[in-house]
C-alpha cells in the first residue's frame, strides 16, 4: 500500500488514474447494459478522492473523473467531433470538482458516525446538482445520467414513477457511497450497512405503495423504418417508407409513425408528395405522424417538425422541434467555437426552434405527444405532455450518424424512463433503428427494431389514465438535493464561524522601544 501511495504522489499518475475511475459508470449503459454494475461502478473513483491529500487534490480527481465520465458515456461522439470532444469533455468535468473536495470533506481519515450518515445524504445530492446543471441544453442535456441505467429493473421504474430519473440516480450514488464506506472504514460497517437497509427499504416501499397506472384500452401503432440503406436520399428515403407503409393496410391501425427526417422536403413546396402520404393515410384508415426536415416556405430557416398527415392531407397539427442537440443541429456561440466544424460534423447552419410543446389528437380517443430525437432525454418535456392531455408519448428519431455505435440502443432506453415516469405508453420510432415501444409502467412491448432492419412493424400499446407522483410534484428529488446542499453550506458555514470564535487571539506583542540616534542630537 505504501509503493502504491508513493505511487500515486504523481500529480499526472493520479490524474490518470481519476479519469479511468470515472470513465468506468460507461458500462452500465447499453450496450453492454449492466445495470447491477451502477451501485458499485463509483466506488474506485470515491476511495481515490477520499485519499487525496488535500481538498485541492480532492477537486482535481473529481475534475479528472468528471472528464473520464463524459468522455466514456460520449466516446460514440468523436467521429463527428473529434478532438472537440475532448474539450466539451474537459469544460462539464469541472462540474464534478465541488463534488471530489465534497468527498474528502466527509469521508477522509477515520469519518464519524455523524460524518458516514451526512456523505450518504449530502453526496448523492452534490451529484444530482451535478447531473441538474449539465441537463441544460446549452450544455449538452441530461445524457448519461446514472438513474437511466436502471431502465430495465422494474423496481427501478416504479421509482421513476415516484421521483423520476433524479431519485434513481440519488439511490444509485448513495449505495456506492455506502459500499465506499464498507470497504475504507472498518469501524463504520453498521452505519454504512443501515444505508444499505435504507436504500432497500425505500425501494421496496416505492414497489408497493406507488400508484400503478390504470390501463384503459389499446391502441395499434404501426412503426416504419426504412433502414440506412434507403436513407441515402431523401428521395429514396420516402419511395421505401411509402412502400412499407403500403404494406400495412388492412391491419385496423390507429396511427401510423416515420421516424425522424424521414421527408426531407417542405410539404407546402411539394404537393405531389402530400397527396402521397393522403392516399397512404386512407389505404391504412389510420393518420400518418411524418417528420419534416427541410427549409420552410412560410418562413426562414430549417426546422424539424412532427407533422400529422389524414386522408385529406395535413390536419393542421405541427410541432416544431425546440430542443436541438448541440453542434449537430446547432454551434452554442458560433462566432466563438465555429471552429468545430472545421475539425467534425458540426452544423453548418443553425436550425431553428419551435416555441411550445403541442398535443394531437388523431381520432379513436387518442391523442398523442410528440418530441424529436433528443428531447427525449428531458424528463421535464414528457412530464408537461402527460399534464397537458397526452395518452401517449411519440419519440421521432434518427441516429444513423452514430450506427454502429451504442448510441442507438442507449437512445432507445431513455423511452422507458420516460413512460415509467409519466405512466403513459412511449413509442420511438427510429429512421435507422433502434426503434422500440414501452408501456404505461415502462415494461417493453414486443421485440426492439435493430439497426439492421428495414421493416414496417405494429404494436399493441396499452393505454392508461391517472396521475403518477412525478407529474403531480416534478423534479422534487432534484429540488430535494439543492436544499440538502444548502442546509450542509450553512452547517459547514455556521461550523467555522464557531471555530474562528474559539480560536484563542494571538499574543499582543510588546512594542519595541526606538533608541535615538546620538548623531541626530548632535551627539
Amino acid at each position: 500500500m505504501k509503493s502504491f501511495g508513493h505511487w500515486l504522489a504523481s500529480p499526472w499518475r493520479r490524474s490518470v488514474l481519476a479519469a479511468l475511475a470515472g470513465a468506468l459508470p460507461v458500462f452500465i449503459f447499453p450496450a453492454p447494459s449492466l445495470w447491477w454494475f451502477a451501485y458499485a461502478a463509483l466506488v474506485p473513483w470515491i476511495l481515490l478522492a477520499r485519499s487525496a491529500p488535500t481538498g485541492k487534490r480532492a477537486a482535481y480527481d473529481g475534475w479528472f473523473g468528471g472528464l473520464g465520465f463524459m468522455l466514456a458515456v460520449h466516446h460514440w461522439l468523436f467521429p463527428s467531433l473529434n478532438v472537440f470532444t475532448v474539450v466539451i469533455a474537459a469544460l462539464l468535468g469541472v462540474l464534478w470538482a465541488p463534488w471530489g473536495r465534497l468527498v474528502r470533506r466527509l469521508l477522509a481519515g477515520s469519518p464519524s458516525a455523524g460524518r458516514c450518515a451526512a456523505a450518504l445524504v449530502v453526496l448523492p445530492s452534490g451529484w444530482l446538482a451535478v447531473e441538474l446543471v449539465r441537463s441544460w441544453q446549452g450544455l449538452g442535456g441530461p445524457w448519461g445520467m446514472l438513474g437511466a441505467s436502471q431502465w430495465q429493473v422494474a423496481p427501478a421504474l416504479r421509482l421513476a414513477s415516484v421521483g423520476g430519473v433524479w431519485l434513481l440516480s440519488f439511490l444509485v450514488v448513495a449505495v456506492n457511497v455506502a459500499l465506499a464506506v464498507l470497504a475504507a472504514v472498518r469501524s463504520l460497517r453498521i452505519p454504512a450497512v443501515a444505508g444499505l437497509a435504507a436504500t432497500a427499504a425505500v425501494t421496496s416501499a416505492a414497489w408497493v405503495w406507488a400508484p400503478r397506472p390504470d390501463v384503459d384500452g389499446q391502441a395499434r401503432i404501426a412503426v416504419v423504418q426504412p433502414g440506412i440503406v434507403a436513407a441515402e436520399s431523401p428521395g429514396r428515403r420516402f419511395d421505401r417508407e411509402e412502400q412499407l407503409t403500403r404494406r400495412l393496410v388492412g391491419q385496423d391501425l390507429d396511427l401510423v409513425v416515420w421516424g425522424e427526417s424521414s421527408v426531407g422536403f417542405d410539404l407546402k413546396d411539394r404537393p405531389d408528395l402530400t397527396r402521397r402520404l393522403a392516399a397512404l393515410s386512407r389505404a391504412t384508415g389510420a393518420d400518418l405522424l411524418v417528420n419534416v426536415d427541410a427549409r420552410r416556405s412560410d418562413r426562414p430557416g430549417i426546422y424539424k417538425s412532427s407533422v400529422l398527415v389524414g386522408p385529406d392531407g395535413p390536419t393542421g397539427d405541427r410541432y416544431d422541434k425546440m430542443r436541438l442537440v448541440p453542434f449537430g443541429e446547432y454551434i452554442p456561440a458560433r462566432s466563438v467555437l465555429g471552429w468545430a466544424t472545421s475539425v467534425g460534423k458540426a452544423a453548418g447552419e443553425d436550425r431553428r426552434r419551435g416555441t411550445e410543446q403541442v398535443v394531437m389528437n388523431v381520432g379513436h380517443g387518442l391523442r398523442i405527444g410528440p418530441m424529436v430525437c433528443f428531447e427525449t432525454a428531458f424528463p421535464d418535456m414528457s412530464r408537461h405532455l402527460a399534464q397537458d392531455g397526452a395518452g401517449m408519448l411519440l419519440a421521432q428519431s434518427s441516429t444513423a450518424t452514430f450506427q454502429h455505435s451504442w448510441a442507438p440502443e442507449q437512445h432507445a432506453t431513455l423511452a422507458a424512463l420516460r413512460a415509467a415516469e409519466t405512466g403513459r405508453p412511449m413509442v420511438h420510432a427510429t429512421l435507422t433503428g433502434v426503434s422500440a415501444v414501452y408501456g404505461p409502467s415502462g415494461q417493453r412491448i414486443g421485440s426492439w427494431i435493430g439497426t439492421g432492419a428495414s421493416t414496417a412493424r405494429v404494436y399493441d400499446v396499452p393505454t392508461a389514465h391517472g396521475v403518477t407522483p412525478y407529474v403531480r410534484f416534478g423534479d422534487w428529488a432534484a429540488h430535494g438535493a439543492l436544499l440538502v446542499l444548502a442546509v450542509f453550506a450553512a452547517t459547514e458555514g455556521a461550523r467555522a464561524l464557531r471555530l474562528r470564535r474559539r480560536a484563542p487571539e494571538p499574543p499582543v506583542r510588546p512594542a519595541r522601544t526606538v533608541r535615538e540616534s546620538p548623531v541626530r542630537h548632535g551627539r
